[in-house]
């Protein structure tokens, strides 16, 4: 007979060795996108659809489930699909990707052409590059029911055995992947069924002795009937004391075979409803484990590759005896401690070739070993230094199952049960095989999230200033916290800038929204304050120069910005505020809080609306306190709630500016409902003494160069700082023949300045800034800012209104 017509003959019946029979099968593949992307002849044979009209077309339509069974159906006397003893979820679930893992059960479906249609349904999630997410199976009903009443045959247990038509795109590609579609299926299994579904011409249904799916539907609701009424004969039997028959004997074996694979399909639900609660992966390792202690085993010790427990990307490459293994998780019934010092968590090893456990990390399938001999054990033991592990494996019976995920191993589980317990058997490796399944899952689900999150920090963590703990004349400490645990990168910034005359700019921004968008203006703002910054522009020009660049931006850039430049010298803070919430100032003197008023403007990126700015005298030992409205702002609560606890929370005592902060976000982080992001900048302004301010005003004319010198020289002297003198004179040298050379008719002024650094600046009114250049040695000029560069523990140039300024840092001791 040709293919094409042994195709669309009806299949036959009969016994074979390890198969009682095939049937016919329908095929379905669903895209991504939930529309059929494959349909077979045996699906248009099942549910009355032509191919060219099912392609294409959404699965839910052309598959829809009609409700229960009903009780007295007598076509198709099954039971209600209502009490369907919990052997698997519905089949609209797994159609609509709800479901994530292998699923089984029975279904009436409304099918045009006829009333409806019993089915029995598999249904397998794809994994992998291709479009296709997933692949249903299913079976007429009442043909198997037929055909156990009329051949006789007791299909108590089936397995769908598939390969595709030819006709399907990547047909050849997804039968080699028959163990991964049909993950408890030995490679030799499903080329066997490859091999005949390509002869006979279509898919088939294998019914065998051998439980080797990891999902069953269910099957003999019937046959539950009349275990049932046996079972009440038997016990009458054995009320009476009379010998138990034959048939009610080997009945009594069925239902006690019955009731084993019933309890390890309820045993995987459970478990499937214990693990993968969280994305936290430390939680997803403990939970996993703790699934399946005592249950299913006495002892889970859990071991996942490098790369996964270190957040890092997918792990590459098969596993070999270098790969390194973290010991994640144990979990045992033992008495507590035997097991911890032996076998620590968070230990790393590898493991050798030739140990089960080699075998199950690089085949990706588990292995089965009744009783750990005392020579095996002696072989595992040898690979633990000074630690004898013997006493607590051998004996026992272990069940080693590969965690994987996207046909990669993440790691595997040791199973271990005590010797006075039932051996692990094909049973408990296909229950160990689908438990590792869903637990690969929610692992790789939390091993990603944890990647992910990972990279949101990293990058967070590079957009955020690292802003050292003491400027010129104050102390600094901030605090950045996410808003939610998926949002790990927010618009809120903060930042300090070095400006000439000791001054130091503080700022606080915030973006509107959250996300990757609003951490990408988040750095374009910082980076544009910074350069502005630098070039000394006043607060309230400052804001109006980042107003016009967010507008030229785009019309989506707005965000809030509080800018504060304080003089230590001077004792003054110099405030503008953009749409922002005012900052709080703590008095040294008395410790009284208050909101600095300042004239608030629109947000960054508003346009058209004029900023202010405003002086503020402060006092040494004043605190300044900045932050973004994520802290003070709580949902269905006034704001002013919030900023009275921030000024309360911020006079508080503290020991040191970090506690100050911790204090404050103690307060107003501990009230529940946050949801932004929070940025936080506290700023003790120390102030400089006059005496350890020096400034001289020197003419236009070359000779004061030399008073410059002797001026330098004697202040350092007086300050305790000789040591500097010389670098710091010949320095000086070098900046005030510049500033004398290129000024127009204001005196240059020179300053000194003594803190934790010896400040040195040179004021001109020429506004063009000095640049470090290339000298040949026969040239006349510019060495004297590489004499600068190579001396100075810093050095910089910045425009002021009246021209520019030249400076140059060196590390100082106060006396």
């Amino acid at each position: 007979m040709d293919r094409g017509s042994e195709r669309d003959a009806p299949p036959s019946l009969g016994a074979g060795d390890g198969a009682a029979g095939r049937i016919p099968l329908a095929v379905v593949v669903v895209d991504r996108e939930g529309q059929v992307s494959h349909w077979s002849t045996g699906a248009r044979r099942l549910f009355g659809a032509a191919k060219e009209e099912a392609i294409g077309r959404s699965v839910l339509d052309l598959l829809p489930v009609s409700g229960a069974l009903p009780e007295d159906d007598e076509i198709t006397p099954y039971g209600a699909y209502a009490a369907y003893d919990g052997l698997g979820p519905d089949l609209e679930s797994s159609l609509d990707g709800r479901l994530n893992f292998p699923a089984a059960g029975r279904a009436r479906l409304t099918v045009p052409g006829r009333d409806r249609a019993d089915v029995l349904w598999w249904a397998y999630p794809l994994v992998g590059p291709g479009h296709e997410r997933l692949l249903v199976l299913a079976a007429d009903a009442e043909l198997l029911r037929r055909s156990e009443r009329d051949e006789g045959v007791a299909f108590e247990r089936i397995a769908p055995g598939f390969a595709l038509h030819t006709d399907f795109p990547g047909a050849e590609e997804l039968a080699r992947r028959l163990p991964e579609i049909l993950p408890s299926m030995s490679v030799d299994e499903g080329a066997r069924i490859v091999a005949q579904v390509l002869e006979l011409g279509y898919p088939i249904l294998e019914f065998s002795q051998n439980d080797r799916v990891p999902v069953t539907p269910d099957w003999g609701v019937t046959r539950r009937t009349e275990r049932k009424a046996r079972r009440e004969r038997a016990a009458l039997v054995a009320a009476q004391g009379l010998p138990l028959p034959e048939e009610l004997a080997d009945e009594e074996g069925e239902d006690l075979e019955y009731a084993a694979v019933r309890e390890h399909l309820e045993f995987l639900n459970e478990v499937s409803g214990k693990i993968g609660t969280s994305l936290d992966l430390s939680r997803t390792i403990v939970e996993v484990s703790r699934a399946v202690v005592p249950r299913f085993t006495d002892v889970a010790g859990t071991y996942l590759r490098e790369q996964v427990v270190a957040g890092e990307g997918f792990p590459d490459g098969v596993p070999d005896t270098t790969t390194m293994w973290h010991r994640v998780a144990l979990e045992h019934t033992d008495e507590p401690g035997r097991w911890d010092d032996v076998v620590p968590v968070g230990e790393a090893m590898p493991f050798p070739a030739h140990t089960p456990f080699f075998q199950c990390m690089t085949a990706g399938e588990p292995v089965l070993v009744p009783r750990i001999s005392e020579e095996m054990g002696h072989a595992i033991a040898s690979q633990f230094e000074k630690r004898d592990i013997r006493p607590l494996i051998t004996g026992r019976s272990m069940l080693v199952v590969p965690l994987k995920a996207r046909n990669v191993v993440l790691g595997f589980m040791i199973l271990l049960r005590h010797p006075g317990r039932e051996m692990f058997n094909d049973m408990d490796r296909v229950t160990g095989a689908e438990l590792a399944a869903r637990a690969g899952l929610v692992l790789d689900n939390a091993r990603m999230y944890t990647f992910q999150e990972s990279v949101a920090e990293t990058l967070q963590d590079s957009m955020l200033p690292h802003i050292p703990p003491r400027m010129a004349g104050c102390d600094i400490a901030t605090r950045y916290l996410p808003g939610t645990l998926l949002g790990r990168v927010g618009g809120d910034w903060f930042d300090s800038v070095k400006l000439p005359g000791a001054r130091t700019a503080l700022v606080v921004g915030d973006v509107m929204g959250h996300g990757l968008n609003s951490a990408a203006m988040m750095g374009q703002l910082r980076t544009a304050v910074q350069t502005m910054a630098a070039m000394d522009l006043p607060p309230a020009q400052l804001l109006r120069n980042l107003d016009d660049l967010a507008q030229r931006l785009g019309d989506g850039y707005l965000a809030t910005c509080l800018y504060a430049v304080y003089d230590p010298i001077e004792g003054e803070l110099h405030l503008a505020n953009a749409g922002h919430i005012p900052p709080v100032l703590v008095r040294a003197v008395d410790g009284r809080s208050e909101l600095l008023d300042l004239p608030t403007g629109a947000p960054i990126g508003v346009g058209g609306v004029a900023f202010e700015s405003m002086r503020v005298r402060v006092d040494p030992g004043d605190r300044l306190v900045m932050c973004t409205d994520g802290l003070v702002e709580m949902r269905g609560e006034d704001i002013g709630v919030g900023l009275a606890t921030l000024c309360e929370s911020a006079a508080h005592p503290a020991a040191s500016m970090d506690d100050a902060c911790d204090t404050i976000i103690r307060a107003l982080n501990t009230r529940g409902g946050r949801k932004d992001d929070v940025a936080l900048l506290m700023a003790r302004l120390n102030g400089i003494e006059p005496d350890d301010v020096a400034e001289w005003r020197l003419a236009l004319d070359p000779a004061e160069v030399r008073r410059a010198r002797a001026v330098v020289r004697e202040q350092l002297h007086d300050w305790g700082l000789a040591r500097l003198a010389d670098s710091a004179e010949l320095m000086v040298s070098e900046l005030v023949t510049n500033a004398i050379r290129h000024s127009h008719s204001r005196p240059v002024q020179l300053r000194l300045i003594r803190g934790e650094t010896l400040l040195c600046e040179v004021d001109d009114d020429d506004h063009t800034l000095p640049t470090l250049l290339s000298t040949a040695p026969g040239d006349d000029s510019g060495r004297g800012l590489r004499v600068v560069s190579t001396l100075a523990r810093e050095w910089g140039t910045s425009r002021t209104t009246a021209g520019k300024t030249v400076w140059f840092e060196l590390t100082s001791r106060r006396r």
